[in-house]
């Protein structure tokens, strides 16, 4: 082969390149294209997800529904209390009536001890002269002897602190222990012929009236000691009566 053969191969080969290059670079280009532009819309266009609770993309708030102001039951209306107030027309007592007075109640004693017993048990009742509720609050406060210096009986245990609505003529009741035992007759003790008992207000300091007990048809004196126990307010017999008795 001459060199001019040579030269034309060497040309021809050259060429050859060019143009598969050319075409390679040409469907590359193609490929390119249609993957960015081809049927797949979702990866060429991005799309973000708004929050909730913000504004969509369209650019519009979404509704919110307010709260209803309850635990999903029932109605969102405010509850109102019971017809009782905080005590404003009752002394601080709880309820909406007035302390009892003692100008407006009457007063009795029964004995509890069988015939034959020392007396030692009582029943004090009072009964509500007024066509109006009143209220007793705790433990009266019993003295045994004469005068305001007169030691007050202790009361039996913590009185009930819920107050004693009295109706309208009707009845309260508290229980009376007045003295220990009698050590075989030979100890000696005080003598009372009567019971006297201060109301005590709702608030529990202030004193609002004294009550006259007189002892029962039949006793002109009873024994008196520091043993003596009073049993608060109750609006039964029995609840007045039952811790007493077991003294």
């Amino acid at each position: 082969m001459n060199t001019r053969t040579i030269r034309a191969a060497s040309r021809r080969r050259g060429l050859r390149g060019a143009v598969l290059g050319a075409t390679a670079v040409v469907a590359l280009l193609t490929t390119t294209a249609c993957q960015s532009s081809g049927g797949d819309d979702k990866a060429a266009t991005p799309t973000t997800t708004a929050p909730s609770g913000s504004a969509s993309a369209s650019g519009t708030t979404p509704d919110t529904t307010a709260p209803t102001g309850d635990s999903g039951t029932g109605s969102s209306s405010p509850t109102h209390a019971g017809t009782g107030d905080s005590g404003e027309t009752g002394g601080g007592n709880g309820t909406k009536y007035a302390d009892c007075e003692a100008a407006g109640l009457a007063t009795a004693v029964e004995l509890q001890d069988r015939p034959g017993e020392s007396p030692r048990h009582f029943l004090l009742t009072v009964t509500n002269t007024s066509k109006t509720p009143c209220v007793l609050n705790d433990a009266p406060q019993v003295r045994l002897t004469a005068g305001n210096d007169a030691p007050i009986v202790r009361s039996l245990g913590e009185p009930d602190t819920e107050p004693v609505v009295v109706e309208g003529g009707g009845k309260a009741y508290a229980g009376l222990y007045v003295f220990g035992n009698d050590e075989g007759g030979e100890a000696e003790y005080d003598q009372s012929d009567r019971f006297t008992a201060t109301l005590v207000a709702g608030e529990g300091t202030e004193l609002s009236g004294t009550l006259v007990f007189d002892l029962p048809d039949g006793l002109d004196t009873v024994s008196v000691d520091d043993a003596a126990r009073v049993n608060g307010w109750a609006g039964t017999e029995g609840l007045a009566m039952r811790p007493i008795t077991q003294l």
